[in-house]
């Protein structure tokens, strides 16, 4: 098991082990029920651009320590920032060169960034930037009786962490409109019903590490190449789509992990991918 040093501070607000090829991130602030502070706000960017690096990671695993995913923003942190609107204006308006995301959006968008599947393990709840952060990844698994909202609207606010980036994706647009505009609190069920999560299940993140296990056993590109093929074509025009398939599958085959997966299917044994 492997445990990257992201330096103290942050090391105590996020955990961040790997073992067998899945990275497990933890939020780690249970007692405000892993609120997002602005040190967790550049702990969770700067854990993502690390495993951007890790070429061992496969999947990538996100929960919360304690009885929650997420509770969003801190309000201590609203406070702060009420006190000068002006500066946290600009700073939404304004960009890293090179990054598409500014600095509120970074802690969601880099699961997006990230090459392998990411899989949120939710339970308690996941309000406000808590369930930005859980719909930035590719999967979520979550109890039955988590609590999910897109609160902030409660605050005069419009979601703004890069919910434009997924939810388009997984729901109808009236709906998405509702859910934005009452911030109302709905459960696991009814999320599963509304398509924002891929499944329930009263332990989360044990369904997490299993599915994790499945997915390790597929070759590391089609991973990768199936997360950027649905990614890039669900948003894509008309036709655009057909360009992406071609592209990313002439990356993948005839290379080594095509040829070990079609050897392994044949021999009827674990394939054994680089």
């Amino acid at each position: 098991m492997t445990k990257l040093t992201l330096g103290k501070k942050m090391n105590d607000i996020i955990n961040l082990e790997i073992s067998n090829h899945i990275a497990t991130v933890t939020l780690n602030r249970p007692e405000k029920k892993n609120a997002l502070s602005k040190d967790m706000f550049n702990a969770i960017s700067l854990v993502g651009e690390n495993l951007k690096c890790e070429k061992s990671v496969r999947v990538v695993i996100l929960t919360g320590a304690g009885s929650d995913f997420c509770s969003g923003l801190d309000t201590s942190t609203f406070r702060e920032w009420a006190t000068d609107f002006e500066k946290v204006r600009n700073n939404l308006t304004s960009r890293p060169v090179g990054e598409d995301a500014n600095w509120f959006q970074k802690p969601c968008y880099v699961w997006q960034e990230i090459e392998v599947p990411v899989i949120a393990a939710i339970k308690g709840v996941a309000f406000g930037g808590g369930i930005q952060l859980a719909l930035a990844a590719d999967f979520r698994i979550a109890q039955p009786n988590s609590k999910f909202s897109i609160m902030e609207s409660k605050w005069g606010i419009i979601p703004d962490l890069g919910i434009t980036q997924n939810l388009p994706k997984l729901t109808r647009a009236d709906i998405a409109k509702e859910l934005i505009m009452t911030g109302r609190i709905f459960d696991g069920n009814e999320a599963l019903n509304l398509g924002l999560i891929t499944k329930v299940n009263e332990d989360p993140l044990e369904a997490a590490n299993e599915f994790a296990k499945e997915l390790i056993g597929k070759s590391p590109d089609v991973l990768k190449g199936a997360k950027k093929l649905v990614e890039l074509s669900w948003v894509a025009p008309n036709g655009k789509g057909l360009e992406i398939e071609s592209d990313i599958q002439s990356r993948i085959m005839g290379f080594d992990n095509n040829i070990e997966a079609v050897m392994a299917t044949m021999q009827n044994r674990t394939a054994k991918f680089k």
